[in-house]
């Protein structure tokens, strides 16, 4: 097909590019590289634009003539939306509004987007499938969540098929090196740890220690993000065969502690840092995992990297690369 990947040189989206390469897809990447890199679009064309630019986006659909979108562009730092909303209200919410106006207009028939398990808010499950009730938090989640209504009507509406993927805990890197986590000031756990290791920060927080979990900890769901990005391929070949417009989680379907994912780094990397115990974030569930029944049914989709170990060792071995990177660049 002829894809367009709106925030295809960010971390997601530039896995996803390179998957989509591999299978023999035609892609325009379209990323205004505020977070993104050029050197991660391994393949296609880099458009260079923002999805705030209306007109920018007509041009961009009356030349290429797309048979599917991913839409990975947003941002995706919940403690930024909450001292910022308009910023993610703008950026996630209305941009998406505006790419959809394209793809009414230029009659894209599919269309998968790139959502959150943070649309489901603080439930009282643990394991979480997606016919849940969604009561976000935050502004990040709920202009996902919007995203996603938006979506749907139009769907409904028109001859729109969708997939919506709602990540989990995406963590890792390509194994070959190629590709990882450039994310300035990132917040993820295991980002985190990598960078104590590497000496970018002199060490790290656990933040509250009184969950009721196996160790004090919350728990997550980390999803190697190869097979994260598998898994909107896997979405594109559905929708392709006639597949229904589907909302599936992401994830592996258990979880660790984040003393638990501490451990593993240390172990994988042999170095030490500094962990400081603090209390509690607000609006930290105890635990938050994926039941994956649905899009292992719909799509066939398996992990290949379901493995704490692997996602770590991955992860490390592309913050060593990408020290050097950020030397060269």
């Amino acid at each position: 097909m002829k894809v367009l990947v709106t925030g295809g040189a960010g971390y997601i989206g530039s896995h996803v590019v390179r998957q989509l390469a591999q299978a023999g897809h035609d892609i325009v990447v379209y990323d205004n590289l505020s977070t993104g890199y050029r050197w991660a679009v391994t393949a296609g064309e880099l458009v260079v634009g923002d999805l705030a630019d209306e007109a920018a986006l007509n041009d961009l659909f009356a030349v290429h003539k797309f048979e599917a979108v991913l839409h990975f562009a947003a941002n995706i730092v919940v403690p930024e939306s909450v001292e910022n909303p308009l910023k993610y209200y703008s950026n996630n919410t209305r941009n998406t509004l505006n790419l959809l106006k394209a793809v009414e207009a230029y009659q894209v028939p599919y269309m998968v987007f790139s959502s959150t398990a943070a649309v489901y808010g603080m439930p009282a499950e643990t394991v979480l499938t997606e016919d849940l009730p969604l009561a976000p938090i935050n502004p990040y989640g709920a202009s996902k969540m919007m995203s996603e209504r938006m979506i749907m009507d139009l769907s409904a509406a028109s001859s729109l098929n969708y997939v919506i993927l709602r990540y989990f805990n995406v963590a890792g890197a390509n194994p070959d090196g190629l590709l990882g986590q450039a994310t300035p000031e990132a917040t993820h756990l295991i980002k985190v740890a990598c960078e104590c290791v590497t000496g970018q920060r002199e060490g790290m927080n656990i933040f509250g220690t009184d969950y009721d979990t196996r160790d004090g900890t919350c728990v997550r769901d980390y999803i190697h993000v190869e097979d994260l990005a598998k898994a909107h391929v896997m979405a594109l070949d559905y929708m392709a065969a006639g597949g229904e417009s589907q909302v599936l989680n992401c994830g592996y379907g258990r979880g660790f502690t984040v003393r638990e994912v501490i451990d593993v780094v240390k172990q994988e990397s042999e170095v030490d840092f500094p962990v400081t115990e603090t209390g509690r974030r607000a609006g930290d569930p105890a635990a938050l995992m994926a039941d994956n029944t649905r899009i292992t049914e719909v799509l066939g989709w398996s992990p290949d990297y379901d493995d704490l170990q692997t996602i770590v060792r991955t992860a490390l071995n592309w913050e060593s690369i990408w020290q050097k990177k950020k030397i060269t660049h």
